[in-house]
């Protein structure tokens, strides 16, 4: 995030190549202090002593164990000052108190006890923020959301509510079959479980009998449900339930069609439901990416996108479904079907061309490795300003081109130029000057600004 006021001082503190006294000097400012809490990668103790002096219990409560070495961590935990020595543990506490999520391995810090006892903890409070921890820092959920089940089996059996509904929320670790029908009968757990569990036929009867809304949008989207259970979740009037029973492999195109319709209609007349069920929904038929080939093969002019979207997801398809769905009247399905490993060359640019990459989706498509990248500076030309960004993804493109996109009116071109590695030095100066402050703060944060910018541009903020 850019500091709006000074982001020609905040670029810097994230600038990989600024020299440690850079650092110090921008620690002593606002702006640099909030650059650095940014930056990536370990602050040398020098940093972190300087950040100490100037803000010292701000700074200690968001330093993350990862950007300090062991010295400065004991220098913090023994720092006569209470503010500096105990905020973090504080903070943490806080988060708890208000049942906010936290990373693991800041609860583990704080509670200065190891995952496997936080579990065991005496406070309620703290047991149900060690079991969404995995759905919220990412890092964590890596190392810890395959917990072992006999972890989760402490969750599941947790005296406390929260704690049950915390460890249910996700589909893995999952729920032993043992525990499936506590977990039905228990009120605090059964709409999360219902939506991924094996059920039986009595037990999506009992659940069927429920007029609780959740515990049937829950069900509708249960992929594991036979044609007999599926039956009866035709009539249910809910906008989301239809859309994801809409989505069942038990359903013929005529119901699908009908129930889509059902929802379109209710979106017509105003029904935000409705809207959210057919534009928002996270569900799909993710069952067809397992069916045989002969069934997939019935999809390619599926009238429902969603479908065809998940049959482009496959990677064993033949040639002529691979030539209809790249011809697809969906930019998403087109999309999808691109990131197959063999999508030729001309298909690819065909599409970045007309429509640009979506950088935040990774990879992207300028990114695969039949992408033919020596066409990417002739992007540069075309009208639409989006698809001339990809241009910037030449790792050696023209100066000229460069100079170009930093003529455009469009900042965000700007921004891209500013953050290329072959900027030169005269388009970094013009760009630093950049009246948007994001376009000034990437090139404040340019690896190839020289070191004699950096002592300028703080030397201009009197830092």
């Amino acid at each position: 995030m850019t500091s709006l006021a000074h982001p020609r001082l905040s670029g810097p503190a994230r600038n990989p190549a600024a020299p440690q006294d850079v650092l110090v000097r921008l620690a002593a400012h606002p702006a640099g202090r909030h650059g650095l809490s940014l930056r990536g990668g370990q602050l040398a103790d020098a940093v972190v002593e300087a950040l100490l002096t100037h803000d010292g219990a701000d700074v200690a409560m968001k330093l993350r164990e990862d950007w300090i070495s062991p010295k400065t961590r004991r220098r913090i935990a023994e720092h006569p000052d209470p503010a500096i020595r105990d905020v973090r543990a504080d903070f943490v506490r806080l988060m708890v108190d208000r049942q906010e999520a936290v990373g693991i391995a800041a609860l583990e810090e704080a509670y200065g006890r190891p995952r496997t006892e936080l579990v065991d903890a005496r406070d309620p409070r703290l047991r149900a923020v060690v079991a969404v921890a995995v759905a919220v820092a990412v890092a964590v959920a890596r190392a810890w959301h395959d917990r072992p089940m006999t972890v989760q089996a402490a969750l599941l059996g947790d005296p406390d509510p929260q704690v049950r509904a915390a460890a249910t929320v996700r589909r893995q670790p999952g729920v032993l079959p043992q525990w499936t029908a506590r977990c039905l009968a228990d009120p605090a757990v059964r709409a999360n479980v219902a939506r991924y569990v094996l059920l039986t036929s009595d037990q999506f009867a009992e659940l069927m009998r429920t007029e609780d809304e959740r515990i049937r949008q829950a069900v509708a989207g249960n992929p594991h449900l036979s044609a007999e259970m599926v039956a009866p979740l035709l009539d249910v009037d809910d906008p989301n339930a239809r859309v994801a029973v809409a989505q069942s492999r038990h359903v013929d195109a005529e119901t699908r069609d009908r129930l889509y319709a059902l929802v379109e209609a209710e979106r017509e007349a105003g029904s935000i439901a409705a809207q959210v069920a057919l534009d928002w929904s996270s569900t799909e038929p993710s069952w067809l990416r397992a069916a045989p080939l002969e069934e997939r093969l019935i999809y390619p002019d599926c009238r429902r996108p969603v479908f065809r979207r998940v049959l482009a997801s496959c990677r064993d398809l033949p040639e002529e479904a691979w030539r209809w769905l790249d011809d697809d009247p969906d930019l998403g399905v087109r999309r999808t079907a691109a990131r197959r490993p063999d999508t030729p060359p001309e298909v690819l640019e065909r599409l970045v061309r007309a429509h640009g990459d979506v950088f935040h989706i990774r990879p992207p498509l300028v990114e695969h490795p039949n992408f033919p990248r020596h066409a990417l500076r002739s992007f540069a030309t075309q009208p639409d300003p989006h698809v001339r960004y990809v241009a910037l993804r030449d790792p050696e493109p023209p100066v000229a081109v460069l100079h170009q996109l930093a003529a455009a009116p469009e900042p965000f071109l700007h921004r891209g130029v500013a953050r290329h590695p072959q900027v030169t030095d005269a388009l970094l100066t013009q760009l630093l000057a950049d009246p948007t402050p994001d376009v000034a703060d990437s090139a404040a944060v340019n690896s190839v600004l020289s070191r004699t910018r950096m002592y300028g541009i703080l030397s201009e903020g009197d830092v």
